[in-house]
């Protein structure tokens, strides 16, 4: 007996030594809710749970697969308390059994420490946690960077999964291998669905494998895309992967599907985690969350599933009012009071299950979330909602959202491409999420003929309010119309367009269809928009700095000479001629009001502090500069360039003399400094399509540029001036 323990010992030692031990998660969203007073901490104390268990299991390793973080840019809170659930949890003396086979160099490009933490010498890393990003934490910017890597910065996470190109995509893998076992890690971070649908369709994207012995390697993908179809193109279908993967790790599907499920035509294995904290209120959500356990021997592999206890749970149950006839009768006055005590009754027989479940989980948080969806079609009307919130303020963590009514309305057959709004306001969401694009190109589809996009294509003008909304590219949809703007009139003026209105609008129309079939012509508009949104950030940014510094100094002189002129004002009581015109603006006005106040004749003032005629001009020059008001400028439209091409004589004298007829020297002033900032902005157009057309050439298209020739789209000012 003891020799058969020895020898059973030696054997699960000798497999200790070839399994790799994984611990699979996705979507934690830390930063969630993170001001609610109730549901706040939710994100962090889960996350503290699936690192316990991972030094608990003393896995080998963590994979994460994207949307670590809720915000695309995360909040102080949240970023301070992942670094410390990491230091806790993944530094020790413990050391790691595997080793990196690939070139680190390669799948860690994009930092400047291209090596796993593990082998870095300043750190004590027990437990490497490897991670994509999702598309909540996204780079973004004009350095491209997010919040993964922060922490890869720090030493604490290695991010993977990143492309280095939008035009083509070579997944390069990490290599491990420990004891017998070797496994090939790919990972893809998050991309627009569309656009990578469209690569794998044109064949751009591509999984490279190792040269030697390519059949001995496990090899585990993990991605980040909508598994679920949302559109035509708005998914990735699991017949686009290579079918020598073993296993895939799907993130971004917040329904807890951790089981592998085999794909009957590429053969390999499906799994997927979901999340680990309740977003939104949908079926999908209530499911039980679990992670991941994965055990991986050779080319052998065993999920084991963790079942999650300190997860906020989730209660669902519909109600369609039509369905209770013997109930609910429309007709009866006392109906919506019977409607609202069968509501209650629902509720309680949920918080009844929740209290029930939670005896035997501790760990688990007192207040649930609570759903009720009712379906009041039928002639039935909804009750006030924030009044029955109100009797469960102290017993569930949603009290403003526990009743949701919707009507379903029975559809008419109408063509696909139709967008149903009864569609979508009826049926209850089945775990999907809209986006901000989607949202958009939908409006537009349904919108009247009169509001219609004619010279934007809904695409573009959709991901330039999703970059505007999710990443804060305040810029994006100024810079995208500009863009486009300038690449129709470069058309136009190519195509030698007569100045008629009905012939100007059919080849923007042609113009416009053209591109909206050439999708990849119209992504490089987008990126082009969004590069040149995020530059003007950051020219912004400096401006506003220099703004600050110049100001500050202003400031200075200003109440320096304003002390001088005080004391002259107080020792000699001088009249209106002694004050500068300049006094009556800027920042000491009030000052200078308040001290010239005191001990002087309201009448010695006079109202000549606020004329600014003749006296202003006649006062002696002041240190202090202040800026003119500024007019904003209006881009001009298409038809306006082309009827600055016929000029009038009477109208541009006309224009001109009453800009010089004006008795106010400050109006005229202004008028002509935004005249002239009219004029700079309008002529910087062509010179924005020319370096615009360089970057055209590139790509084997030339647009040929002539300084001396007209330009039917400069301002009909400018041309005066000339």
């Amino acid at each position: 007996m003891k020799s058969l323990g020895t020898k059973m010992s030696t054997i699960n030692s000798q497999d200790d030594e070839d399994t790799f031990k994984i611990l699979i998660a996705t979507d934690i969203h830390l930063g969630y809710m993170e001001k609610d007073p109730v549901r706040g901490n939710d994100t962090f104390v889960t996350f503290n749970e699936i690192l316990d268990h991972a030094q608990k299991n003393e896995v080998d390793f963590v994979l994460l697969g994207g949307d670590l973080f809720h915000d695309n840019k995360p909040s102080r809170k949240a970023v301070h308390a992942c670094l410390e659930s990491l230091r806790k949890y993944c530094m020790g003396d413990r050391p790691v059994q595997f080793e990196i086979l690939s070139d680190q160099a390669v799948n860690f490009y994009n930092s400047m420490f291209p090596w796993v933490n593990y082998q870095d010498q300043n750190l004590n890393i027990s437990i490497p946690v490897f991670s994509i990003h999702g598309n909540h934490d996204d780079p973004t910017g004009a350095d491209a960077l997010c919040a993964l890597d922060i922490l890869s910065c720090a030493g604490l996470l290695n991010h993977f999964g990143r492309s280095a190109s939008v035009e083509k995509i070579d997944i390069s893998p990490i290599l491990l291998r420990k004891g017998r076992t070797k496994i090939a890690l790919y990972g893809l971070g998050a991309i627009p669905d569309e656009r990578l649908y469209r690569m794998f369709v044109n064949k751009q994207v591509t999984m490279l494998r190792p040269k030697e012995d390519e059949d001995s390697w496990f090899n585990l993908f993990v991605i980040h895309q909508n598994r679920s179809k949302h559109g035509a193109t708005n998914y990735i279908p699991e017949q686009f992967l290579d079918d020598f993967i073993n296993l895939v790790v799907w993130g971004h599907e917040h329904e807890c599907k951790i089981a592998p499920c085999q794909n009957q035509q590429q053969h390999f294995y499906v799994s997927q985690p979901g999340s680990s904290v309740v977003t939104s209120l949908s079926p999908g959500e209530a499911v039980k969350k679990h992670i991941g356990l994965l055990h991986v021997r050779g080319k052998k592999m065993k999920m084991q599933k963790i079942a999650l206890e300190t997860v906020r749970t989730l209660y669902m149950e519909d109600i369609v009012l039509a369905d209770h006839p013997d109930l609910f009768n429309p007709d009866n006055p006392k109906v919506t009071q019977a409607i609202q005590a069968f509501c209650m009754e629902k509720v309680e027989m949920m918080l009844d299950n929740a209290e029930r479940e939670r005896l035997g989980n501790p760990r688990q948080p007192g207040k649930p979330l609570i759903r009720l969806r009712v379906d009041y079609a039928g002639g039935f009307e909804p009750f006030n909602i924030h009044r029955f919130s109100q009797k469960y303020m102290d017993r569930v963590a949603n009290p403003k959202d526990i009743i949701h009514f919707f009507r379903h309305r029975e559809q008419k057959a109408k063509n696909d491409n139709d967008l149903n709004f009864g569609n979508l306001v009826s049926r209850p969401s089945d775990g999907m999420t809209l986006r901000v694009e989607d949202l958009v190109k939908q409006y537009f589809q349904t919108a009247e003929k009169k509001v219609q996009l004619s010279l934007l294509t809904e695409r573009g003008m959709g991901e330039a309010v999703q970059e505007f909304v999710d990443k804060e590219e305040k810029d994006a949809i100024e810079e995208l119309v500009k863009f486009q703007l300038e690449k129709t009139q470069r058309f136009l003026k190519e195509r030698h367009t007569a100045a008629e209105e009905e012939k100007i609008d059919e080849e923007v129309r042609k113009f416009r269809e053209s591109r909206k079939k050439n999708a990849e012509e119209e992504d490089e508009e987008v990126r082009e928009a969004m590069t040149r949104a995020r530059a003007h950030r950051s020219e912004d940014a400096v401006t506003r700095a220099r703004a600050h510094r110049s100001e500050d100094a202003v400031l200075v002189a200003a109440s320096s000479d304003e002390e001088a002129m005080d004391t002259g004002m107080k020792g000699s009581g001088d009249s209106d001629d002694g004050f500068p015109a300049t006094l009556t603006r800027g920042r000491g006005r009030a000052r200078g009001r308040a001290r010239g106040a005191r001990g002087q004749n309201p009448t010695a003032r006079g109202p000549s502090q606020r004329r600014r005629g003749s006296s202003g001009q006649e006062s002696a020059p002041s240190s202090r500069t202040y800026k003119p008001l500024s007019v904003p400028a209006k881009n001009m439209s298409i038809m306006d360039a082309f009827r600055s091409l016929k000029p009038d004589p009477l109208n541009s004298s006309k224009s001109y003399s009453e800009d010089i007829i004006d008795d106010d020297s400050d109006v005229e002033a202004v008028s002509t400094a935004s005249s002239s900032k009219v004029n700079l902005r309008l002529s910087s157009t062509p010179s924005l399509g020319k370096s615009s057309s360089q970057s055209r050439t590139s790509r084997g298209v030339d647009f040929e540029s002539d300084e001396d020739e007209f330009d039917p789209f400069q301002s009909t000012a400018t041309s005066r001036r000339k």
